[in-house]
């Protein structure tokens, strides 16, 4: 499970033995200012030639790279929604890591409060990182197609929901699913997670209820990874089917409007 740190903790672990400040932005973002002591590994570098997350051995290659090795503490931080270093911890989740930090201040925030920011890359010294797969945080297509009971939670924006935009060429949703977008989870006031009293509230009226076991989604996992930390900190029972709607439509399985 993802440990949720202050900016102070941050802070005070920089440049510490043992631990490694992650930056999943774009490389864009990162020479636009990053944390000190912070490596990049967007989400370019784990996606494979077909848009989606590559296969493990490519996930751990691209952290080991960064410097990530076993014996390192991931420490990842973003800004905005929070979706890049959301789908960046379910990824190093997915790897079998159990130590994930992320810094629940945005960097927006950070910026502001004249914490320090530096500009230049960051030299990286590749490190030995071996995944061992927990597949218990992920759901594939044939997952949905032989498991019951799960409640499908699709994070995209309503008119996705109900095939209202031309992005799709099989406009709709995976059939049962229900909807909250990812951005009703998002924080707000400079934090990454929505409080969790408003988090049970939304999804409730959603009709999804803590006992639940929830599949969520969006169209390519990245959205719907920042509803998997959220629910996971609220202590949902969630799961992510990070091939998502895309996978779903393009694979000829029947979908709703």
């Amino acid at each position: 499970m993802v440990t949720f740190v202050s900016a102070d903790w941050v802070s005070e672990h920089i440049g510490q033995p043992g631990y490694l400040i992650i930056d999943p932005r774009s490389a864009m973002r990162y020479l636009m200012g990053h944390l000190r002591g912070a490596v990049n590994v967007p989400f370019k570098k784990l996606q494979g030639t077909d848009g989606r997350i590559g296969q493990p051995e490519q996930l751990a290659a691209a952290f080991g790279e960064a410097g990530l090795g076993d014996f390192t503490t991931p420490v990842l931080y973003d800004h905005q929604d929070g979706r890049n270093a959301a789908m960046a911890a379910w990824i190093l989740e997915y790897l079998g890591r159990n130590d994930v930090h992320v810094m629940d201040m945005l960097f927006e925030t950070w910026k502001e409060e004249g914490r320090e920011i530096l500009y230049r890359p960051v030299p990286t010294e590749p490190r030995a990182f071996a995944p061992r797969l927990n597949p218990s945080v992920r759901v594939t297509i044939n997952d949905l197609a032989t498991r019951g009971g799960p409640k499908l939670l699709d994070t995209r924006t309503p008119e996705e929901y109900l095939g209202q935009t031309e992005m799709d060429h099989r406009p709709g949703h995976i059939p049962g699913a229900v909807n909250l977008p990812h951005s009703e989870m998002a924080g707000t006031g400079g934090r990454l997670l929505i409080e969790p009293d408003l988090l049970n509230r939304r999804l409730a009226a959603a009709g999804i209820t803590p006992g639940d076991t929830v599949v969520a989604y969006c169209r390519s996992g990245v959205r719907a990874s920042l509803a998997y930390i959220s629910m996971q900190q609220a202590g949902y029972d969630v799961r992510l089917y990070d091939g998502s709607y895309a996978e779903w439509m393009d694979s000829g399985n029947s979908v709703e409007i």
